[in-house]
């Protein structure tokens, strides 16, 4: 009980801070205008909010058939195989690596080779950062599938792809659903990737082969600078960023539950 009421006390003060302090910034011009220059009034983050969509975007359409091929491929393919405890063992480590590490990884082999930040080097490192979410949930939730359905397929002569679609990955679509949206709130937030990887862009640009602008980098960027208009709007990027956070955190959360019941 002491334990919960603590961890709850500080849930409350972050997100009441993060209220306060973003609704002041809160405006129709933080959506449709972009990010203004040093020590100017006026000015939105139309731009940054825009960067982050596509990036998360494209992170989740790279990431999401891979983690959920390989999540297959462990529980209906390998099993206990020496492949699979491999794939196991390099997931386990993916999903306890720290965000900065990855970032700084893709940073070496894109970046370093490209010499120049791009948008498509930030989507890879979200990507790394959101598979193994979707491999680790994709098996749990095979796992439940009974092995009778399994055995049923057979029996009535389905071929195993067509029972693996057909029957296994219907039974635990809204599960896999559910590990695929914490995946993308796992990545919504991510700053330390995008700084070695995308940077930032004080203007409008959808090019994802040159530096984009993003919630996080620039929430970072304005806040460690000493311009009140910038603090302003980081607020209210981290405002926006914790809303969209806990909104897909909550329709997980109703996805699992009418799975359960």
């Amino acid at each position: 009980m002491i334990t919960m009421a603590f961890g709850l006390f500080w849930l409350i003060w972050i997100l009441f801070t993060t209220l306060t302090k973003g609704v002041e910034g809160m405006s129709w011009s933080l959506f449709t205008e972009m990010t203004p220059p040093p020590n100017s009034t006026g000015g939105g983050l139309a731009n940054a909010i825009v960067g982050s969509g596509l990036l998360v975007l494209w992170a989740t359409v790279l990431g999401t058939p891979l983690g959920i091929m390989a999540g297959i491929y462990l529980d209906e393919y390998g099993r206990r195989s020496w492949l699979a405890e491999i794939i196991r063992f390099i997931n386990d480590i993916l999903l306890s690596a720290p965000s900065i590490v990855v970032g700084l990884f893709v940073c070496m082999i894109i970046v370093a080779r490209m010499q120049h930040f791009s948008g498509w080097a930030g989507v890879i490192a979200l990507a790394l950062l959101q598979i193994p979410i979707v491999i680790r949930t994709t098996e749990n939730m095979l796992k439940l599938v009974p092995d009778n359905l399994r055995e049923a397929a057979y029996a009535l002569g389905a071929p195993k792809w067509k029972m693996i679609l057909s029957i296994i990955l219907k039974a635990s679509f809204s599960g896999i659903i559910t590990g695929v949206l914490v995946a993308i709130a796992r990545i919504t937030g991510e700053t330390a990737p995008l700084l070695f990887t995308s940077l930032s862009n004080q203007f409008w640009s959808t090019d994802l082969s040159e530096p984009i602008a993003n919630l996080p980098v620039t929430i970072f960027k304005f806040t460690m600078s000493p311009f009140s208009e910038w603090y302003q709007l980081a607020w209210a990027g981290v405002l926006l960023i914790t809303l969209c956070v806990l909104l897909i955190n909550i329709l997980a959360c109703v996805l699992f539950v009418k799975k359960k019941y």
